[in-house]
C-alpha cells in the first residue's frame, strides 16, 4: 500500500485547522434521548470522511441489520455498553472496542443496556449522513409513523439497505 495522490499542492502549509471543543452543544437531538455531534462532516472534510459522536440515552435504540454500497462505517465505543453486530454475531461493545465494516458489510448497533452509552461513528468517504440523521430525528421527534414502503424509500435514498 502506498500514499494516495496529493490533494494539497501549494508549496507552503495552510493555517486551516478547525477546533470543535468538547462543550459544543449537540447538533441534533432525538426523542429517544440520542444526541448527535457533527464532528467532521463530508462537507467540512472535503469528502474525506464523516465523523460523529453518537450519544444514546438509556432507552433502547439503534438501527436493524443493514449495509451500505458507497461507504465504510466504523464504530469506536467511548462509554457504556453498545451491542455491535458484525454481520455474523452480536458482541457487547465496551469502551475502547472498535468495529470496522467495509462497503457491503452487514452490521447494526443497539444500546439495550438501560444506561447511557456513546461512541464515535466514522464514514469513509464523507457521505452526506446529516440529512439522514435529521430525517430520523424529525420522525422521532414528531411521532410520525412511516409505513414499510416509506421506510424502504428513506433507507434507499441514504444508501442503507436493510437485511
Amino acid at each position: 500500500m502506498s500514499y494516495p495522490e496529493p490533494r494539497y499542492l501549494a508549496e507552503a502549509g495552510a493555517h486551516s485547522g478547525v477546533l470543535r471543543t468538547a462543550d459544543t452543544p449537540p447538533d441534533l437531538s432525538m426523542a429517544s434521548g440520542t444526541q448527535v455531534h457533527y464532528l467532521g462532516t463530508g462537507g467540512s472534510t472535503n469528502g474525506a470522511f464523516g465523523l460523529y459522536r453518537w450519544e444514546m440515552g438509556p432507552r433502547p435504540s439503534g438501527p436493524g441489520a443493514h449495509f451500505h454500497r458507497t461507504m465504510t462505517e466504523s464504530f469506536y465505543v467511548l462509554s457504556g455498553t453498545i451491542r455491535l453486530f458484525n454481520g455474523e454475531k452480536w458482541a457487547e461493545g465496551k469502551p475502547g472496542d472498535f468495529l470496522f465494516v467495509p462497503e457491503g458489510g452487514v452490521h447494526a448497533f443497539r444500546n439495550e443496556s438501560g444506561e447511557p452509552a456513546s461512541m464515535l461513528i466514522l464514514f469513509t468517504p464523507g457521505a452526506p449522513r446529516e440529512a439522514y440523521f435529521e430525517e430520523l430525528a424529525d420522525i422521532s421527534n414528531t411521532g410520525r409513523q412511516l409505513g414499510p414502503e416509506e421506510w424502504t424509500e428513506l433507507f434507499l435514498r441514504h444508501d442503507q439497505y436493510m437485511v
